[in-house]
Order: structure tokens, then C-alpha cells, then sequence
């Protein structure tokens, strides 16, 4: 009775996430909160060093934050239940994980094969130790896969409330495009110039946004980390004041900074710096993502900073809600 009431919560949880079941090419919308991954692992098998190893991977704090919040909420259900119900089976991330002595120790990926977007992996081991030498192995691959179809299931949500007006804007005044929901406007920064752009979204108890910044490349040294900073910090004085008099937004750098190269689409080179931003002159921070790239003619250097406020809140899901504007940036022309 016990265990039936669990699973009936459960599924619960996992409804409360949806989307809408509508039919995108041939595919039902796929389910499950932001950054939630469903675990489909026996007890048997999610427990002692392989349990401690998932969690030390999957759970590990999002880095950037002012306080520890997990990387992905790990929701874990036994196989049985996953292959018999069909609305597990449409949750959006999914890692599977099987011990069998028949298993070959192989690791398949499918991409929105139940639903749409979608991401599973499928860890089929002979063994526990083949299990967790796999999970080390590709856990890189893994949590790049399930952050790609968080991006898309972002950029889906506002594909259905596209905020045109300001979409228009942002391509008129760069060339390329941005995908925001019709809760975004253009905000007016303190020095208007044909170079920068504040997109946000203020509500009663947090404020997010996205600050655009493009200007010519010169070298390479425009992708190190100080640069990366330096140049921050000029773009968000100059744009970005505070509600003190005087006051401006910049960054944190007395915290942690987190630089690392990653692909864009599109982008010739990207560097996505994660830490903290403050304002100099008051009493207001948060989280901040920014991506410096190189568009694809080799010309321009694209600086897309997206941040959070949010004092009384946890952070990270806003945070991803920036973080996937920044990565709906598109080159194509339309």
C-alpha cells in the first residue's frame, strides 16, 4: 500500500512538470520539470558506490550560485515501472541504467524517441563496476545532452508566446536572433548605443534578463577570462546603473569564476563564464551565464550575459531560463 501510494505521488510530480501533449511530428510534448532528471535504476543497482557516484555527478551543486543547489533533481523509479508506463517513458531526461550478464557494456543515446524534446540514455552493463567505469566515462556527454533539451524545451515554451516586438528589435539592431516570450521588453539603458541591448523580465519578487553586447574582434585574447570580465564590467558601468544613485551593476569577482570552451551553434569559438554579479554602490546581486563568441563571419565578438535576481527564491531554474535565451541565439537569416 505503501509503495503504491509513493508511485501515485510520484507520477503526480511528474505530471505537475508537463507539457503539452500536443502532436509535434509524430511526437507527443515530452514531461518533467526544469533540469529534472528521471533515474531508472533497480534499487538493486542505485544504491552504495554506484548511488554515491550518480549523485556525486548528477547532484553536484550548479556552479555560479550564491547557495548549493543540485545540478539536476534526480527522480529515481524502478525499471519495471518505466517500461510498463507510458508516461514515465515521455519524461523529457532520462538515464537508464541495467546490470545483466548478457548486457554487452554499451551506452546508447536516443534523441525525442517517446517525446519530443527528449534525451535518453540507456547504460546497458554486464556489471556494477562496468556500470559505474561507464557512467564516468560519458557523464560529460550525458549532462551536455540533457542541457541541450532543457535549451529546447525553453525555446519551445516561448515559441508559443513569442515576444515579437522585441525579437524584431534585436534583429534589426545585430542581424541575428533571440527567442524570448512575450513577458520580456526592451529595457532603456543608461547610455543608448547601437552595440548594446537589454532584454528582462521584472516580476514582484525577481527580475531576470539578457545583456547583449557586440564589438569588433581583434585577437584571441578576447576569450580569456579577465578580458571576458574586463569587459563586463565596462559594458554593464557604462548601460547598466543601480536604483542607488550612483550605483551600477558589475562583476563579483572576490567569489568563484567558472570559464570554460563550448560549442555554440553556429559560432566559430564560445567561452561560457559562470559567477556571480553585484552593485557597486547597493546591496543587490545574483547568478549570472555569459557566452563570448565569435560569429561566423570572424568579424564580431557577440557577448550575451544572461542574469538573475532573486533574493528570497532559489535560483538555479531562472537562471536556466536566461541561459537558454542566450543559447536560442541563431545566425540564420529569415
Amino acid at each position: 500500500m505503501r509503495s503504491s501510494l509513493l508511485l501515485l505521488m510520484l507520477c503526480l510530480l511528474l505530471f505537475s512538470g508537463c507539457t503539452s501533449n500536443e502532436i509535434r511530428q509524430g511526437k507527443r510534448g515530452s514531461s518533467g520539470k526544469t533540469l529534472e532528471m528521471l533515474l531508472v535504476a533497480d534499487k538493486s543497482v542505485y544504491n552504495g558506490d554506484t548511488k554515491h557516484l550518480i549523485d556525486t555527478i548528477f547532484r553536484a551543486p550548479q556552479k555560479g550560485l550564491h547557495s548549493a543547489e543540485p545540478m539536476f533533481d534526480v527522480v529515481n523509479i524502478p525499471v519495471s515501472s518505466f517500461r510498463n508506463t507510458e508516461m514515465f517513458r515521455v519524461h523529457r531526461n532520462v538515464m537508464l541504467c541495467e546490470i545483466a550478464d548478457t548486457n554487452r557494456n554499451k551506452v546508447y543515446k536516443y534523441v525525442d524517441r517517446w517525446a519530443a524534446p527528449q534525451v535518453v540514455f540507456e547504460f546497458a552493463a554486464s556489471s556494477r563496476r562496468a556500470l559505474d567505469s561507464m557512467i564516468s566515462a560519458h557523464s560529460v556527454q550525458v549532462v551536455a545532452a540533457m542541457h541541450q533539451a532543457d535549451y529546447r524545451r525553453i525555446a519551445k515554451a516561448f515559441g508559443s508566446t513569442k515576444g515579437y516586438e522585441v525579437m524584431e528589435a534585436i534583429h534589426n539592431q545585430f542581424g541575428f536572433d533571440l527567442t524570448v516570450s512575450n513577458e520580456f521588453e526592451l529595457a532603456k539603458p543608461n547610455n543608448a548605443s547601437k552595440d548594446f541591448a537589454w532584454i528582462r523580465k521584472e516580476a514582484k519578487d525577481f527580475g531576470i534578463g539578457v545583456l547583449v553586447y557586440v564589438f569588433d574582434y581583434k585577437d584571441a585574447a578576447a576569450f580569456e577570462q579577465k578580458n571576458i570580465l574586463d569587459c563586463m564590467d565596462t559594458m554593464m558601468r557604462h548601460h547598466v546603473g543601480g536604483s542607488a544613485e550612483g550605483s551600477y551593476m558589475g562583476t563579483e569577482r572576490r567569489l568563484d569564476i567558472y570559464s570554460e570552451v563550448v560549442d555554440f551553434k553556429g559560432a566559430k569559438y564560445a567561452v561560457e563564464t559562470r559567477g556571480r554579479w553585484r552593485t557597486f554602490g547597493d546591496y543587490m546581486g545574483g547568478p549570472f551565464v555569459n557566452y563570448t563568441l565569435l560569429d561566423p563571419s570572424g568579424s564580431k565578438v557577440i557577448m550575451l550575459t544572461g542574469y538573475v535576481f532573486c533574493p528570497r527564491f532559489d535560483k538555479r531554474d531562472y537562471l536556466m531560463q536566461v541561459d537558454g535565451i542566450c543559447r536560442s541565439l541563431s545566425f540564420e537569416k529569415k
